[in-house]
């Protein structure tokens, strides 16, 4: 099988009130940080960005795919990297680019925990993380450009359509025992609350 990852930076990070693929964490800059993260588990990887959006040097190997219309959300970034991904993996990994803490036997847990689904999506207390997520490419294809068709933005509306295993709080502990691969920054306050966490990531 082979596994790819997607990670999704074209949005306009208007409550940060500067790009988060730029923010500093640790000795790191975000967006090459998940990337590194990402490419200890899964290759290859491509960064869904929005056309003409500046990003941080990457590693070498890295593709970049533009999302066309970043204004309809995750979604059309999701559709850009899974069509890129198309005929080069099975199986893609879609991160967002504000999970810092990410660890890659997260990665590798979610990924393993999909079985003979179409996707496995961690569901915390009844809240869906589709950006921390597995999906199938060919399945997750057909379900979004669905979506898209529909103009139906919202990512969580996929697992309608895609079978799906849900990922409860025990299941996740296993890879990561108190869920920070989870947690994300929207605000500059709440990414002040990641920064003592920052410092390599745990295998």
């Amino acid at each position: 099988m082979r596994v790819g990852g997607i990670v999704l930076c074209g949005g306009r990070s208007s409550r940060m009130g500067r790009p988060k693929a730029w923010l500093p964490f640790g000795d790191e800059l975000l967006l090459p940080r998940i990337v590194r993260i990402l490419g200890e588990v899964v290759s290859p990887v491509v960064v869904v960005a929005a056309a003409g959006q500046d990003l941080p040097p990457l590693p070498p190997g890295v593709a970049v795919a533009f999302d066309e219309f970043p204004e309809r959300g995750p979604l059309q970034g999701l559709l850009a990297g899974l069509q890129h991904l198309e005929g080069r993996a099975d199986v893609a990994y879609v991160s967002a680019c504000d999970a810092p803490l990410l660890r890659a036997a997260f990665v590798r847990g979610v990924i393993e925990s999909l079985g003979m689904a179409d996707a496995a999506v961690p569901d915390v207390e009844g809240q869906l993380h589709p950006l921390a997520a597995a999906y199938r490419v060919g399945s997750g294809l057909r379900a979004v450009r669905a979506a898209a068709d529909r103009g139906r933005f919202a990512v969580r509306d996929l697992f309608v359509s895609l079978a799906t295993n849900r990922l409860g709080r025990d299941a996740l502990a296993r890879f990561d025992p108190g869920l920070e691969s989870l947690r994300t920054a929207n605000t500059p306050a709440e990414f002040a609350q990641l920064l003592p966490s920052g410092g390599p990531s745990e295998p």
